[in-house]
């Protein structure tokens, strides 16, 4: 069993009149001077509400993008500032920067109630680096520190490690804390029979999962790229479809593994398959397990669809990570639409995880029949293949801990 670990949450914090630093994950798309989605914004709304409804003095950080410590107007959080006020109905100033004279004078004159947002943590180097003089120039912004950005807890930067690290540990927020709630319960106590489905381009990136949910999963439905990987090491011809050809054997090794504890794993018995990569790719189906020669598979095919919806309607727990094909090309969505319109209407505890499978869920309109859509792609990757996560494991008190030691 893995222990969710024993955080504070914002809901014990006294924030009445106190600077708070809450790290929020407003990496966000922007097309132009607007942001494009902001469902991001939206998941960290309850915990900044509950900040400011309270009187809290709110200090927001993020990172945008990747400008690799340089300041680029581009990737200004300015859009991000507009669009958070409109969704609080109420002001958001942006600092200049994230730390130094103008931002402490900046936080010196809120009121309680009022948010500052930080501008782009990754304009300087501190933050990827986890600089310890950069955490404690944030650090010295605030009274309390929250972290409510699940998306950036698998990294250890100064904002998500190097912070608390300064402050003596921190709270988790109501989204952080909605994310450890749904995540370890379904690697602690899951109803069976558990199904994995997993999807997406390379074996590589699921490797640490497979092996951590092996023991707790009935059933695994692989699709998308890795499938191919997997019918190479069973000796299926796969054309010209995405192979790692180096890691064939592991794939041979994980099917073993499964054979031996009893798990089943099924792969795609047909294909649509197309000649390119390309928007306008002719498509076809492919009713063999085999992919023809000079043939790229790009999903799975309708046999496929109905044999895993029917291993969905049997489930009673569902993790979903990876898209079945490139669902980003209409004529190769359906079966990614299928399967995540199946997760949806079966009777289980669904879970999805990662920017593509939440991507899916949205294309397929069935967000809201979703048990829990996780925020964050790579760090429910990491949570679910059994790593720690070092902006989670930072929120430990101290205080609490050696108190307990004693």
């Amino acid at each position: 069993m893995r222990r969710i670990p024993r955080k504070l949450s914002i809901t014990d914090l006294d924030v009445a009149e106190k600077r708070v630093l809450m790290r929020v994950d407003f990496n966000v798309p922007l097309s132009g001077t607007k942001v494009a989605d902001d469902s991001r914004i939206e998941a960290a709304l309850r915990s900044i509400e509950f900040t400011v409804e309270r009187g809290g003095r709110l200090v927001l950080a993020s990172h945008l993008g990747r400008p690799h410590a340089k300041r680029r107007e581009d990737l200004s959080l300015a859009p991000v500032a507009k669009q958070l006020a409109a969704r609080l109905g109420r002001p958001v100033d942006l600092a200049p920067s994230c730390i130094g004279r103008a931002v402490e004078k900046a936080v010196s004159k809120l009121e309680p109630g009022q948010v500052l947002l930080l501008e782009n943590l990754r304009f300087h180097s501190g933050e990827v680096d986890n600089d310890v003089e950069f955490a404690r120039g944030l650090a010295s912004l605030a009274d309390l520190y929250v972290n409510d950005a699940f998306g950036t807890a698998h990294r250890a930067h100064a904002s998500t490690v190097g912070v608390p690290n300064v402050m003596g540990g921190g709270a988790a927020g109501l989204l952080m804390g909605k994310e450890l709630k749904y995540l370890y319960g379904v690697l602690n106590d899951p109803e069976t029979p558990v199904v994995t489905i997993l999807g997406g381009a390379k074996v590589s990136d699921k490797i640490g999962i497979l092996q951590s949910l092996l023991p707790l999963t009935s059933t695994f439905l692989i699709g998308g790229g890795m499938a191919y990987t997997f019918l190479r090491a069973e000796g299926i011809g796969c054309g010209e479809s995405l192979v790692e050809e180096d890691k064939v054997g592991v794939a041979r090794e994980l099917l073993a593994q499964a054979r031996q504890a009893g798990v089943e794993v099924l792969l795609p018995v047909d294909h649509v398959v197309g000649s390119s990569l390309s928007p306008n790719v002719q498509v076809e189906h492919c009713p063999m397990r085999s992919v023809p020669d000079q043939k790229t598979a790009l999903d799975i095919g309708p046999r496929t669809i109905e044999r895993f919806k029917q291993v969905i309607e049997n489930s009673r727990t569902i993790i979903w990570n990876g898209p079945m094909g490139v669902f980003e090309i209409s004529s190769c969505a359906l079966g990614t639409v299928d399967i995540a319109r199946a997760v949806a209407g079966s009777d289980a505890t669904s879970i999805v995880a990662g920017g593509d499978s939440a991507a899916a869920v949205r294309l397929a309109g069935v967000s809201d029949s979703i048990t829990h859509v996780s925020t964050g792609g790579g760090a429910s990757l990491t949570l679910l293949s059994g790593e720690p996560l070092p902006g989670v494991e930072a929120l430990t008190d101290r205080k609490e801990e050696q108190h307990s030691e004693s």
